[in-house]
């Protein structure tokens, strides 16, 4: 069992290194031009113990704490956002269903999950609504026995490989978000239509893609959220999902800072070293402090996390601040390399677009504005 393996070998946040290291690292640039999911990696990672970190103890998984993941996934990031994202979408799939799902679904599916022999989608999102998680027109009806679940979901990450879907769906609309539930449906399962990757700016280790559902039957044992419940998990899941993206922030800019300090440290120009300018001295200060203001922000909502707090405010603000402050200084890191920032071999550029596609997950940055000042303002 995963506890064991992690009790024989170093601590998880070391396997995280290692794995970023050996597998993400000299691999990733080689995903992005190919514009390939990595699902042979994903089987490597869950060989490492890396799918059951959320799972409980007791479930055979390690349940680390919120603070404990923003640091797995940051060290991750480094080597690869795309690819990170896709472990954290997964392992809080199979880390839900241990938790709030019947023992039937747990034994079905979470073993599965932490193997690797189950990749796991989380399908939320819709064209018509973006971000707006309540106004989702995907249906389920009930139909004898089963549910008949049709419409569609967008910008789902692993949708490339996905073989288990967690699907929002509305049963009735007149209830609103009180309507929402959330099924289990099979990629396999008839009337699931899978379509084609996204072609995007950056972060194909992502797999981003769509599904369609055309009178999908779902057993009714297969509802992991009932109405009521299902708009409240989607919620839960969105505010960890945005601590953990601001921390994933943080290991791009940290290793953006780290190559653009060796570029300064490695070069002349005008008879004196790069790292003699002041310009770029304080240039490279200021993203120095943005990195120290995401992690401290980030930690601090993990920390409300784990304490049980309402860390949804936190959240917004990290979510709102890290993606900017990390464009903005991987550019200005890229620029202190000089035109060798811009080479493909170079992670930089990868990060550069995760950084821009981070803006818009989980809630674009407009989003957060919204929570932010409507929380201000005291209108819920």
């Amino acid at each position: 069992m995963l506890k064991d393996l992690l009790t024989a070998a170093p601590p998880v946040l070391a396997v995280a290194e290692r794995f970023a290291a050996e597998e993400m690292a000299p691999n990733a640039a080689a995903w992005e031009r190919e514009r390939r999911y990595p699902r042979d990696a994903f089987a490597r990672a869950a060989a490492a113990g890396l799918c059951g970190l959320f799972v409980p103890r007791e479930a055979g998984g390690l349940d680390i704490s919120c603070q404990e993941r923003i640091a797995l996934w940051e060290v991750m990031a480094r080597a690869d956002f795309g690819f990170t994202f896709s472990l954290v979408v997964h392992t809080a799939f199979a880390a839900a269903i241990a938790r709030n799902g019947s023992a039937a679904q747990r034994d079905r599916y979470v073993p599965a999950m932490m193997s690797g022999d189950c990749l796991g989608a989380f399908l939320l999102t819709e064209k018509q609504s973006g971000s707006d998680a309540a106004g989702i027109l995907t249906r389920a009806v009930q139909d004898g026995a089963d549910w008949r679940i049709d419409g569609a979901k967008t910008w789902v990450t692993n949708a490339a490989s996905a073989d288990l879907l967690h699907v929002y769906a509305q049963t009735d609309p007149e209830a609103g978000w009180r309507g929402i539930a959330a099924f289990l449906v099979q990629a396999d399962d008839p009337g699931v239509i899978r379509e084609e990757p996204y072609f995007m700016l950056g972060g194909h280790s992502m797999g981003v893609g769509g599904f369609r559902f055309d009178g999908a039957k779902v057993p009714a044992d297969r509802m992991l959220f009932p109405p009521g419940e299902g708009f409240k998990a989607a919620l839960g899941g969105i505010t960890i999902a945005r601590i953990v993206v601001p921390a994933m922030c943080a290991g791009m800019l940290q290793a953006a800072v780290d190559q653009a300090t060796a570029a300064l440290t490695g070069r002349r120009a005008f008879g004196r070293d790069l790292a003699d300018f002041q310009g770029l001295q304080w240039r490279l200060a200021d993203v120095a402090t943005d990195l120290h203001a995401i992690r401290c922000m980030a930690a601090d909502a993990a920390r409300r996390v784990d304490a049980g707090e309402d860390a949804q405010i936190a959240a917004a603000h990290v979510k709102k601040f890290a993606p900017a402050r990390a464009l903005e200084g991987l550019a200005a890191c890229m620029q202190m390399m000089g035109a060798d920032g811009l080479k493909q071999d170079n992670p930089l550029p990868r990060h550069l677009a995760a950084a821009k596609l981070a803006q818009y997950m989980d809630g674009s940055s407009e989003i957060q504005n919204r929570v932010l000042a409507r929380h201000l303002l005291g209108r819920g």
